[in-house]
């Protein structure tokens, strides 16, 4: 008995040394990674003036006052093949953490083995066959054997961060491919009505250049004008009549390409009111650049694959150090298959334990250090390139809305100045005062800035999406699906 407790003891003292010089020859040689730059902090503000109003988590259904476009955001949201990709993504990062979270634990399977040979190789050549079933050797196992990789270095629960930062990263990208869809359907839908009201003005302005064709008809047979006045006259009229039908063809190209985000075939788009009594979405104060980090999908999803980068190079890192990994067992071992579940002779258990340490593959796992430690700076300048962009959307959108809406203004003058011209233009052509020249150049004129009015609404209601898109488009959380 006093020798036994002995060999144990020996036998621990030379299992502690063996696994120290594991770990002392594995771990000599770890570097360390380098550290990463300091990130240049944002500015206080985004104009100039400190703003701490952080309207951007507005929800969408909120922000747009338009029933028509809120059913069709919501079915765009329900039916879009981009946003139904995304979240096959999401899934597949869901198991893969879950793989990973499996990994930390130990497995357990149901083994049945058979070994059935003859010990003696000598005879396999030489003897009678009664002779060689005579020499064989049979054993028997059934029962559980589990395994288990002990996580002594961190390895594992770092792999296990690391999938789950980027689970969480492929749910911000799908905020981000949702924010996107409900800008894009925005845009379109308003771009629809601007175009509807461009068709609007031109055919209003067909009728006016049909009445100055037929008045100068009328004219040139009483002598009064020309065949040139009645030429040039009438193909003013004719362009703007093909100008109808490509605004036609446009209204085709838009409905399509809504039908598309919603995931349809292509039909006839319903509208609301027309864009000139549309009001504008509930304006947004721009708040701290700071806000952006919690509203901005985009630059959490860059956060996240930043932490998750960080985690697999702490994982790349413990690869360099001892793998230990203990398998016990339990079932029934017998050396003949007619005695094999006889209790509790045949019972047998036991635990095998392992440690091995690299020595001949380190270059391999230097150079998977080396690919985690690049993977992490990638990460890190991904993240800053996101947030410089995020700031710089916000800035240029906020005085392009201060600045159209001061040419809106300007171009509206302009608009009624020419429709006066117009209406000054014919009283004076009828009374022999004024040029069939001067009346076709103040219809162009008034028809190309009616158009640009309307092009200008439009780019102002373009911008504020632009705005609500760039500070987060209410994704701080998932209002629409309730996660």
């Amino acid at each position: 008995m006093v020798l036994k407790e002995m060999s144990l003891k020996l036998l621990s003292k030379n299992l502690i040394f063996f696994f120290s010089l594991l770990v002392l020859i594995s771990s000599c040689k770890i570097a360390s990674p380098p550290a990463l730059p300091v990130a240049v902090p944002m500015p206080e503000s985004y104009v100039g003036d400190k703003d701490t109003l952080m309207d951007g988590n507005i929800e969408w259904q909120t922000f747009f006052t338009d029933s028509i476009l809120v059913k069709l955001i919501a079915t765009a949201l329900e039916n879009n093949l981009d946003l139904l990709t995304s979240m096959q993504r999401v899934e597949m990062t869901r198991a893969d953490y879950a793989i990973k979270t499996g990994s930390v634990f130990p497995s357990l399977a149901t083994i049945a083995s058979a070994n059935i040979g003859n010990v003696n190789q000598n005879m396999v050549g030489n003897a009678d066959q009664s002779q060689r079933l005579n020499n064989l050797r049979e054993e028997y196992f059934i029962g559980f054997q589990s395994s288990w990789e002990v996580d002594a270095w961190g390895k594992l629960r770092n792999q296990k961060k690391a999938a789950f930062s980027r689970y969480l990263a492929s749910q911000k990208g799908r905020h981000l491919v949702m924010t996107s869809l409900i800008a894009e359907v925005g845009r379109l839908y308003y771009e629809l009505l601007a175009v509807d009201n461009e068709l609007e003005i031109i055919r209003k302005n067909i009728e006016f250049q049909q009445t100055a064709v037929d008045i100068i008809n009328i004219q040139k047979v009483g002598g009064r004008a020309t065949e040139l006045a009645v030429q040039q006259s009438t193909a003013q009229l004719l362009s703007t009549k093909a100008l109808e039908k490509q605004k036609l063809q446009r209204v085709v190209e838009l409905e399509t390409e809504i039908n598309f985000l919603l995931g349809r075939y292509p039909q006839e788009i319903s509208r609301g009111k027309d864009i000139s009594e549309q009001p504008l979405p509930e304006m947004l104060h721009e708040g701290v650049p700071s806000s952006l980090l919690l509203n901005r999908p985009d630059i959490q999803q860059a956060e996240l694959e930043l932490e998750a980068s960080k985690a697999e190079l702490q994982a790349a890192r413990a690869a360099f150090l001892p793998t230990i990994s203990i398998s016990p067992y339990a079932g029934f071992n017998s050396l003949t298959a007619s005695s094999l579940f006889q209790s509790p002779e045949s019972m047998a258990a036991g635990l095998l334990g392992s440690i091995s340490a690299p020595l001949f593959n380190r270059n391999r796992i230097r150079s998977e250090f080396n690919y985690s430690i690049a993977r992490r700076s990638e990460a890190f300048y991904a993240y800053q390139q996101t947030i410089i962009r995020g700031f710089g959307e916000v800035s240029n959108t906020i005085r392009k809305i201060s600045n159209l809406q001061m040419i809106f203004e300007l171009k509206q003058e302009e608009v009624n100045v020419l429709s006066n011209a117009v209406s000054t233009s014919n009283v004076l052509f009828t009374s022999g005062y004024a040029t069939y020249l001067e009346v076709i150049t103040a219809q162009k004129s008034v028809l190309e800035a009616e158009l640009e009015l309307a092009n200008i609404k439009k780019q102002i209601f373009h911008s504020v999406i632009d705005l609500y898109k760039a500070l987060g488009g209410g994704w701080h959380s998932d209002p629409y699906s309730g996660q």
